[in-house]
């Protein structure tokens, strides 16, 4: 008989509800609700339309309760951003959203006055970006300390959404990883590092690993939508840490790129790996479902891709993905490259022409056609996976037999081949809807129907059919010249 739960996932664009069910051996999934998760620009910061999104949650919700009989929810979505409550619980304002400018040189500021940059990372092991809880908070001790001031607690935003949902405040342990105040050896909030930016060691709740039942729906929410036995469980609320669970790897080591907006580039380790070659790599420790760590680095991603497009449809040129793509593959090889994560190509806006720019001033001459711009990016993302490959096997000292992609960039054939063909090794993309698979897994293992994660990951590859890529003969000679340009570029 078949157990169904709800997963809800946030991601940078978009939201969606999806139903799985589990008849012991298989999970399947039905998207039941699919809405916009934009960012608002409001005087000139970036906020959570997060009431707007508690609207879409109960929707969801009442439109899965239509469809199956669901057991419980779980919410997963990025790290780093947070909501906060004052002593009546109600929210200060808008939770800010991480592409804000306010933490604009923050990570510099922090390193004179506070702490070098080597012994933060030794404390936390956290890769250092702007974009990071610390430096967020950091930025508001200087701009804000009113509101901190007001503030009697701080919840990271798939917390804040269950909070709405239950009234029980608490703080999941994958997504607090990645706020870099978490100690990663004990896997508790660092309070001595909350006392060195002035804020209060209690302002998050404590730490609680993912997988615990939460409390049932608040009864104005189960009256509202007619729910009253759902529960809400803690799953690993942070979106890569469920798409890790549903990477469909057997025993043994892996490499995955969990590919969406961002790519998160990593393996899975059991204790935290602190060196002086992942700090110069600036590579992060992230904690994972089962007390696993994520080894891993953020990428810029499909983001580029994204938003070039969306540059082209506001200049009236309103090409498809396939279009793009097309265009890309009758470009060039190898003609420009762009460092995929510098900082210039982190805001929304105009990122064909940034990509121009930064062609320019590294002497490379100026890609004028848009299948020029796409290749440049294609092959960009793809080198920069190579390196980060080239990384990760330097850190851990360990050999991979193969690349896992899951995520939405599993569908962009184009730039699944360019990645086996960059890396010399071969690619298994799939499942695509990873994120949501990991979140259900979670569930079904806190109700105690799938034992453990090693049991989740052998439901789910025998759930989907991965498709595969291996490296096209003849062309790994080109990528490894190209490789060599790309690093002197960058540099």
């Amino acid at each position: 008989m078949e157990h169904t739960v709800l997963a809800f996932d946030f991601g940078a664009s978009s939201g969606r509800a999806v139903l799985g069910g589990f008849d012991g051996e298989r999970i399947n999934l039905c998207e039941t609700h699919r809405f916009d998760n934009d960012p608002v620009l409001v005087r000139g910061t970036f906020y959570w339309d997060v009431l707007r999104l508690l609207h879409d949650i109960k929707l969801g919700m009442a439109k899965a309760k239509t469809i199956a009989r669901f057991s419980s929810v779980g919410i997963d979505t990025w790290g780093v951003d947070f909501g906060l409550l004052d002593k009546d619980g109600a929210l200060l304002q808008n939770p800010v959203n991480y592409r804000d400018r306010r933490t604009d040189g923050m990570p510099e500021k922090f390193f004179r006055n506070i702490m070098p940059r080597e012994e933060l990372y030794n404390r936390t092991g956290v890769q250092v970006m702007a974009i990071n809880t610390l430096f967020q908070l950091y930025a508001l001790c200087e701009k804000q300390p009113g509101l901190l001031k007001s503030a009697d607690c701080a919840l990271l935003m798939p917390d804040l959404l269950a909070y709405m949902l239950t009234g029980v405040k608490t703080s999941e342990y994958t997504a607090a990883s990645t706020t870099q105040l978490i100690n990663p050896h004990t896997g508790k909030w660092d309070t001595q590092l909350f006392g060195k930016i002035g804020i209060r060691p209690d302002l998050f709740p404590e730490v609680q690993s993912p997988g615990r039942v939460l409390a049932k729906l608040d009864g104005e929410t189960a009256r509202e939508l007619g729910l009253s036995d759902v529960e809400v469980i803690s799953v690993a609320g942070h979106d890569t840490a469920s798409a890790v669970v549903a990477v469909p790897a057997d025993a043994g080591d892996f490499i995955y790129i969990s590919c969406g907006t961002w790519s998160l580039f990593g393996t899975e380790l059991l204790t935290p790996s602190i060196s002086q070659k992942s700090m110069d790599c600036n590579i992060t420790n992230e904690g994972g479902y089962a007390g696993t760590i994520r080894f891993l680095k953020n990428i810029s991603g499909l983001w580029l891709i994204q938003e070039a497009r969306r540059q082209y449809i506001r200049e009236g040129r309103k090409y498809s993905y396939n279009e793009l793509e097309r265009r890309a593959l009758a470009s060039e090889p190898f003609a420009f490259f762009i460092d995929p994560d510098a900082p210039e190509f982190v805001p929304q806006g105009d990122i064909p022409a940034r990509v121009r720019e930064y062609c320019r001033k590294t002497g490379q001459g100026i890609p004028e056609t848009a299948g020029q711009i796409m290749r440049c990016i294609y092959e960009s993302i793809a080198l920069k996976y190579r390196l980060t490959y080239d990384m990760m096997r330097e850190c851990t000292g360990k050999t991979y037999k193969h690349i896992h992609i899951v995520g939405g960039g599993t569908k962009d054939n184009l730039l699944c081949q360019m990645t086996a063909n960059a890396t010399g090794s071969k690619v298994i993309a799939g499942p695509i809807e990873a994120t949501a698979l990991g979140n259900i897994a979670v569930q079904l293992m806190a109700k105690g129907l799938i034992k453990d994660l090693t049991h989740a990951r052998s439901v789910i590859m025998n759930s989907f059919e991965p498709v595969r890529y291996s490296p096209q003969d003849g062309h790994t000679g080109q990528w490894q010249t190209a490789f060599e340009r790309f690093r002197g570029i960058i540099a």
